[in-house]
């Protein structure tokens, strides 16, 4: 692929606030209590079972109802379904389920990383390939309603970043498809290392691997409130009726106008220099799904004098061991070195533009004096290219332009606002 050239890509605008949610995990978190509290901040639970029903699974039913907790009242969310109706899945079964449906494709990816999350986990502790895990967690309608769901929340409700709060765990034994295991489970505590965490001192289960695998792969960072402008709050019952603390999942959603965000990730480095050039496209593609952040392979001179290459993967603290598996398994590495670094990054967001060739998403980045930079999406502009048979610069140009003069518009009419607003 080309690089194709920024021109004439910076404008001043109105800057606007980024859109952060604060999951207060203070009794723990699970698939159903995302649910109830993204729909307790506003997401409409008629369009969460519109986009659910994209995805080609049915025998089931989701209620959406008020409860107390202590207290507070939250939204409880529950699925029902037949055991006996749904067929076994595994995890490839589900990838397929996922990819194949009409969902947008900014839930797609979400969707697709969580369940990978988890799939590589439980690969692991079953010594089975990642698509090849058949397990009652995933297998299960209510849990893909879960992860699909909350990419589906997180999306319509404009959520940019998430922070999350140490987690919380539990004690004791559950009974599950594979017999009696110890709490936290096998699966959780393994999605759960480089988290923090804490022993709650209760006889339960408070983090289930299916909340775990959703709030590693969509959190930036765990620790404390971020710096925000406070708005809505909302809670996601749990179905322990009775438990100190209450069992809700507190979601916190603000703005934050910071033209700069801090994030602490992880960096990975390795040295190869006896693999086949050939796979290095399918490791990329594998760790991207994943959740890599960005993947480079550079040249090097290693010892011996011997040519070879740099690998580095940027990721998420929670990924470590994801993206520590499909190296070691896609790869001729034996060892590799991980650094803890900070990224500062200018806000950024995607509108839809319409063009001649079709409505095409645009890329739009603030930088902290208020201007921005506009990024047509590569990809989308080539299928336009390639289904109307012009040049991609034509296509990018047009989708620049349009760009261009919405935000302007939109600028105008915001300098409008406010003038009319001081007289």
């Amino acid at each position: 692929m080309g690089f194709v050239p920024f021109v004439g890509a910076f404008f001043f605008i109105v800057v606007e606030a980024m859109r952060i949610a604060y999951f207060d995990c203070f009794s723990g978190i699970s698939g159903d209590m995302i649910l109830g509290a993204l729909i307790d901040l506003g997401l409409d639970q008629e369009v969460l079972k519109a986009h659910l029903s994209m995805l080609s699974l049915g025998g089931y039913r989701i209620s959406v109802s008020r409860e107390p907790r202590g207290p507070i009242t939250g939204t409880r969310v529950k699925i029902d379904f037949s055991e006996e109706e749904q067929p076994a899945r595994s995890s490839g079964d589900i990838q397929r389920l996922i990819a194949n449906s009409s969902l947008p494709t900014p839930i797609k990816k979400t969707s697709l990383a969580v369940l990978l999350r988890l799939a590589e986990v439980e690969g692991k502790l079953h010594q089975s390939h990642p698509e090849h895990v058949h397990f009652h967690e995933v297998g299960a309608v209510d849990s893909i309603v879960d992860m699909v769901g909350a990419s589906i929340g997180l999306h319509y409700l404009g959520i940019e970043r998430v922070v999350a709060s140490a987690l919380p765990l539990g004690r004791g034994f559950i009974r599950c498809q594979h017999g009696l295991l110890p709490l936290p489970a096998p699966a959780t505590l393994a999605l759960l290392e480089g988290v923090p965490v804490l022993d709650s001192g209760q006889e339960r289960e408070l983090v289930t691997p299916t909340g775990a695998a959703i709030i590693t792969t969509v959190s930036s960072e765990f620790g404390g409130f971020p710096q925000m402008k406070l708005g809505r709050v909302g809670y996601g019952v749990g179905h322990h009726p009775e438990s100190h603390p209450p069992n809700l999942l507190r979601v916190a959603l603000g703005q934050t106008s910071t033209l700069m965000f801090r994030e602490r990730l992880l960096l990975l480095e390795t040295s190869i220099d006896d693999m086949n050039p050939e796979f290095y496209g399918h490791l990329m593609e594998r760790l991207f799904r994943a959740g890599a952040l960005d993947v480079h392979v550079l040249p090097a001179q290693m010892k011996k004098n011997r040519p070879g290459q740099l690998l580095r993967v940027l990721f998420s603290q929670g990924l470590r061991e994801a993206i520590l598996q499909i190296l070691f398994s896609e790869t001729t590495s034996i060892g590799a070195r991980i650094h803890e670094v900070e990224r500062c990054s200018m806000p950024r967001r995607t509108i839809r533009v319409q063009t001649s060739y079709g409505r095409l998403p645009v890329k739009v980045a603030t930088n902290p004096e208020g201007n921005f930079n506009l990024a047509p999406e590569h990809d989308s502009c080539q299928r336009a290219a390639l289904r109307y048979q012009v040049p991609l610069r034509q296509v990018y140009e047009e989708a620049l332009r349009k760009a261009r003069d919405r935000l302007h518009k939109s600028n105008a009419a915001t300098r409008g606002r406010r003038d009319a607003e001081r007289k």
